[in-house]
């Protein structure tokens, strides 16, 4: 699997646990340069620590991607570190789901402002170095709830529909530029992302429905490093993948 891992400089947006740790270790492993953004400070350099000390590069910077000043300094940390950003994995999500009628409004908000601006500000970030090499690889993270609606995640869903109209568009304007764009839509994996929960309801729902059939988070790294590993000829657009155990 590690062809054309090896060497790349892959930055990774959430990736203080679930699918950006999981990513952060998998592509470590295979020889990449990893750089790491997210709001737990402690996290991230105490992963980056632990890679480094096995003899991998790690750089770690507290980011949160809801401002776009600092994504763009987790970016340009990368290059400025490396001369350059192979990979940017735009990971970083929150799934406080809910009905409608509860009116969780500030959640609402949050999830636009990370799950959608955040992924645009990583794009923002990185596509300006990538138009300047002529190369480099944009992996974007929906969901199966960008697949799929189902009562109480109207508004998660929404935000990952989005990521994947993001994706397409972003497919399509980068072509001139030899970039790759992949979006990535996990079903059930093991994560914190269901603590992210608190309309009661919904979360005794969600967690066991996640203590039934949820998957270790590597199987998503293994889906990253899967897309990065193809031939630079070849662009792999999207992976929808479940747990076999899954219905919706």
């Amino acid at each position: 699997m590690s062809g054309n891992i090896d060497g790349k400089i892959v930055v990774i947006t959430g990736a203080s646990s679930g699918l950006g740790e999981a990513t952060a270790r998998l592509l470590s492993a295979e020889g990449a340069s990893v750089v790491l953004g997210a709001r737990r400070a402690d996290r991230i350099r105490s992963l980056a620590d632990e890679l480094t000390g096995g003899g991998a590069k790690a750089l770690a910077l507290t980011t949160d991607v809801t401002h776009r000043d600092q994504v763009k300094r987790l970016v340009d940390a990368a290059v400025e570190a490396h001369g350059r950003i192979d990979v940017m994995i735009n990971n970083a999500g929150l799934m406080p789901q809910s009905l409608l009628e509860r009116l969780k409004i500030d959640e609402w908000d949050r999830m636009i402002d990370v799950n959608i601006k955040g992924v645009l500000y990583g794009i923002a970030a990185a596509l300006p170095h990538m138009k300047q090499q002529k190369a480099g690889h944009i992996i974007n993270v929906s969901s199966v709830a960008g697949h799929k609606v189902g009562p109480g995640s109207a508004v998660y869903a929404a935000t990952k529909y989005a990521v994947r109209a993001l994706s397409e568009g972003l497919r399509q304007e980068v072509k001139p530029y030899n970039i790759r764009t992949t979006v990535i839509s996990p079903g059930a994996v093991a994560t914190e992302l269901p603590d992210s929960v608190t309309d009661p309801d919904t979360a005794k729902r969600i967690q066991n429905f996640y203590a039934q059939v949820a998957i270790p988070a590597d199987s998503f790294a293994r889906t990253v490093a899967f897309a990065m590993s193809q031939p630079e000829e070849v662009d792999v657009n999207e992976i929808l993948f479940r747990p076999t155990r899954q219905e919706l």
